[in-house]
C-alpha cells in the first residue's frame, strides 16, 4: 500500500513547491505534479497516470480538494473511480479521508463550495467584460484579416481561392468578407 501525492496549479507561472513539500512531509511515496486547469480532466496527464497505476489499498493525497477538481461532476467522477479501485483519497489541509464516512461527507461539501467559487469567479469575469464593453474599453480581438485587401483583390478579378492563397487565409474568410460587401 503506497501513498501517492498529486500537486496541481492552473498556470505555468505558478509554483508547485509548497504543495510538493507538504505532500512529501505527509509521507507520500511519490508525488506527481502538473500545471493544468482543474476545471476538467482533459489535458491532465499526471492525474491520468496516477489513476492508471494506483492499486487497491493505495491512497491518493492532495493538499486541498480544489487541486484535484474544480467541478462537483469531475470530483464525483474521480472519487467514484478511486472507490471502484479501492483507493482512498486524503487531503493534507482539509479533514478529507474517503475511507471514513465523515471524511466522505466533508469531501462532498467542499466539492459543492469549489464549484460555487468557480461559478462566482466566472460571473465576475463576465460582469467585468460587459462593463468594459459598455465603456468602450473592450473591443475584442484585433482583426487579423485585412478586409480592404480582400476587397481590392476581388475588384481586380481574382477568385476566392486565389485571394485566400495570396493572403494566407481561409477561403471561408474571403467569402465571408465578400458576402458582407454584397449586402
Amino acid at each position: 500500500m503506497k501513498t501517492y501525492g498529486y500537486a496541481r496549479v492552473s498556470s505555468t507561472d505558478q509554483d508547485l513547491t509548497i504543495q510538493r513539500e507538504a505532500l512529501i512531509k505527509a509521507g507520500c511515496d511519490m508525488v506527481r505534479e502538473e500545471k493544468a486547469s482543474g476545471t476538467s480532466r482533459n489535458g491532465r496527464a499526471e492525474l491520468e497516470a496516477l489513476l492508471t497505476f494506483m492499486r487497491s489499498g493505495d491512497t491518493l493525497m492532495v493538499t486541498r480538494i480544489d487541486r484535484l477538481a474544480r467541478s462537483i461532476a469531475d470530483l464525483a467522477g474521480i472519487v467514484r473511480e478511486l472507490e471502484t479501485m479501492g483507493v482512498a483519497l486524503k487531503a493534507t489541509e482539509q479533514p478529507i479521508d474517503t475511507s471514513t464516512p465523515a471524511g466522505r461527507a466533508f469531501l462532498q461539501m467542499l466539492g459543492v463550495f469549489a464549484e460555487f467559487e468557480t461559478a462566482i469567479r466566472r460571473e465576475r469575469q463576465l460582469e467585468g467584460i460587459a462593463k468594459a464593453k459598455a465603456e468602450g474599453a473592450y473591443k475584442g480581438r484585433k482583426p487579423t484579416i485585412q478586409t480592404n485587401e480582400v476587397r481590392k483583390l476581388s475588384a481586380e478579378g481574382l477568385g476566392g481561392t486565389e485571394i485566400a492563397k495570396r493572403l494566407g487565409i481561409g477561403r471561408a474568410s474571403v467569402y465571408r468578407i465578400l458576402g458582407q460587401t454584397a449586402g
